[in-house]
């Protein structure tokens, strides 16, 4: 009796120093379930919820991640209010849905500058710079879309007015490809690491990333339903101590970050590479609201036609759980 406890205390001695983000609850702590919902399944910028899921962060704060994802922060927000999920992974823009009277709001900013979105062209394209697209067609998701309002901003930054960019609501990226491949679009304002994955296959090339044409910004928040925020907050923590801690994980842990998302989201190694490179100094490594980003995007709100007023900060998010300091 005494060697199998000693073999078990030596067992589980093992695990911890193999399995550094290993789940250590005691049997009186158990995991609590939080439904988790991207706002698409797709992007890379949303892949630190896979690689604390798979490295164990998240259950190592007792949180069980029940992972799902959307098609879009219309879609994100209905699933917040419909209470089939608690945490949303959604786009700044997306705030705008409180102040409509979606019972959820920020609880974290989670990016800054949108640097994982980008201008993207056919690969044989005449457009080689910013400057070629004055007066080019470009497809974007939808009318009053974070894409939109990247078209509106280079229009305003070049002084272009009405002669510039022409923003064409085309949908996603099945319908701009064809739309491109057919000359109908002169191309597409996307997400960067699929514009990489496509001018790895030589199909189209990257012209720039929004970053250049906005100073401020929260490109992408984590929002929580108000009920989560007034009955269980604990939990709230929680789930934020395992996000922030998987984004420090991954600034230390290049390769392994590399490996997961890759998998996660379906590119070669080098394309999530060029992301990881690209994307991971914008993330928040605290979720703190910079009131001049918040400014940016409530301006954003009248310009992509979502308010007709600007709306208080309390309506839109809580600083209730920020700054967040990861152990």
């Amino acid at each position: 009796m005494r060697a199998l406890s000693r073999r078990r205390l030596l067992a589980a001695l093992a695990c911890g120093a193999a399995c550094p983000f290993a789940t250590r609850l005691s049997p009186a702590r158990a995991a609590q379930k939080l439904r988790v919902a991207k706002v698409v399944p797709f992007a890379w910028a949303f892949t630190p919820l896979d690689i604390g899921i798979q490295t164990g962060i998240f259950a190592k704060h007792g949180v069980d991640i029940e992972e799902s994802a959307s098609s879009g922060d219309a879609k994100l927000q209905q699933l917040l209010v419909s209470d089939s999920a608690d945490i949303g992974i959604g786009s700044g823009p997306g705030m705008a849905f409180a102040a409509k009277g979606a019972p959820a709001k920020a609880v974290a900013a989670m990016y800054g500058l949108p640097s994982d979105m980008a201008v993207m062209v056919g690969y044989d394209s005449g457009v080689k710079t910013v400057d070629d697209l004055k007066g080019k067609k470009l497809g974007v998701t939808t009318v009053g879309s974070l894409t939109a309002w990247i078209g509106q901003r280079i229009n305003e930054r070049k002084k272009w007015d009405g002669n510039g960019i022409d923003v064409v609501p085309i949908g996603g990226m099945p319908p701009a490809r064809a739309a491109v491949k057919l000359h109908q679009i002169d191309g597409y304002i996307g997400a960067l690491e699929v514009g990489y994955k496509l001018e790895e296959a030589k199909e189209w090339r990257v012209i720039t990333t929004a970053t250049p044409f906005v100073e401020h910004f929260i490109t992408h928040v984590l929002f929580a339903r108000d009920e989560l925020i007034d009955k269980q907050p604990d939990l709230v923590r929680a789930f934020l101590q395992g996000w922030f801690e998987t984004i420090a994980y991954m600034k230390a842990n290049k390769d392994k970050a590399v490996e997961i998302s890759a998998k996660v989201v379906d590119l070669s190694p080098g394309v999530a590479a060029r992301a990881y490179d690209d994307q991971m100094p914008y993330f928040s490594t605290d979720g703190r609201f910079d009131p001049q980003a918040i400014a940016t995007l409530k301006k954003s709100f009248i310009d992509m036609g979502l308010l007709t007023s600007v709306p208080d900060d309390k309506v839109l998010f809580t600083t209730e759980f920020v700054p967040v300091k990861v152990e």
